[in-house]
């Protein structure tokens, strides 16, 4: 065991090191090509084989999700048509850790005769690719943290941090905001947080419990049973929300010793409930729960705020998963 231990500490050290000799290559051309990405009218493409190609797929990724547009394209593919990919308006990268991977130079010509920008990620500054490149990024690492000196190691390692180094670079430079990054992660947790909305998960119509302010306790109290949200909405004979019946309203009447069948719900319900309009941000209608220690809030039009929407429950809020 100790072993394996030493052995993947070894690992680790190695590509710290190749980590490190980066800090110095973030220079000129590092701006030139983080100028020619900006500047970019269509899409970044980029361009790797083998495992240089798995990380390019994850730069790609990267810099798409964080406001640059791009997408990987398999060199071997684009040689048989998937080149019809790559236009006029485009950037393109190429990871190649020796500069020679012929699936790659095969493509030179193309992305000439396009004269788009090129930029190279490469081990090999000499190489034909980095030679042909209009900026080429220095990827270059004393070895490989493989013992043999042949697993693609710490190679693809920097080239994976030199990939984050440009998109973030990027996205700085594009003013790219939480908002920005919740659009493009809708489906994960920032995204509901920032872009979920009331209105997408508030009850309407038949589940929406309200009763006339004409009427007596106990018919609020047979809404409210069968809505099961712990409230009613009071409106008023015009149909416009006046108030509202809650457990705690309940509690009271009884304290109070009222006869449910008896007192009318204009005498004992709230009127001044708490209410939000449709576009508020789910996570803010939990705060106000959590804050006001509710269980449900009553959505009402902007305009006019004794007009009912909907309602939404706290148990809505924590199956959307906001928190």
């Amino acid at each position: 065991m100790s072993d394996f231990c030493q052995l993947g500490r070894a690992v680790i050290a190695t590509e710290l090191h190749a980590i490190q000799a980066l800090t110095d290559r973030i220079n000129e051309d590092f701006a030139r090509a983080c100028e020619y990405m900006l500047a970019c009218e269509g899409r970044i493409v980029v361009l790797g084989m083998g495992k240089s190609g798995h990380i390019g797929n994850k730069i790609a990724a990267t810099l798409a999700s964080t406001g640059s547009p791009a997408f990987y394209v398999h060199p071997g593919e684009a040689g048989h048509g998937d080149a019809g990919m790559i236009t006029r308006k485009d950037v393109v990268i190429a990871l190649s850790n020796s500069g020679e991977t012929s699936e790659i130079l095969t493509l030179l010509p193309l992305i000439k005769r396009l004269n788009v920008p090129l930029i190279s990620l490469t081990g090999n500054a000499q190489s034909t690719l980095a030679q042909a490149a209009n900026v080429n990024l220095d990827a270059s690492v004393e070895k490989e943290a493989c013992p043999l000196g042949l697993a693609p190691t710490s190679s693809t390692t920097v080239m994976l941090v030199m990939g984050d180094a440009l998109a973030i670079a990027l996205l700085n430079a594009r003013g790219f905001t939480e908002e920005d990054f919740a659009l493009s992660h809708p489906s994960g947790a920032l995204g509901r947080r920032l872009l979920l909305c009331v209105s997408h998960l508030m009850h309407t119509g038949e589940k929406l419990p309200k009763v006339s302010i004409n009427c007596c306790v106990n018919e609020a109290l047979m809404e409210m049973t069968q809505k099961g949200f712990g409230l009613t909405a009071v409106m008023d004979e015009q149909g416009f929300l006046c108030g509202i019946y809650t457990d705690g309203d309940l509690r009271r009447t009884v304290d109070k010793g009222l006869d449910p069948r008896q007192t009318q719900i204009s005498d004992v319900m709230t009127t001044s409930c708490k209410t939000m309009p449709p576009h508020t941000l789910a996570v803010e209608a939990l705060k106000i729960m959590e804050t006001h220690k509710i269980t449900a809030l009553l959505i009402v039009d902007e305009e006019n705020n004794r007009r009912l929407l909907g309602i939404v429950h706290l148990h809505d809020l924590l199956r959307s998963g906001v928190v």
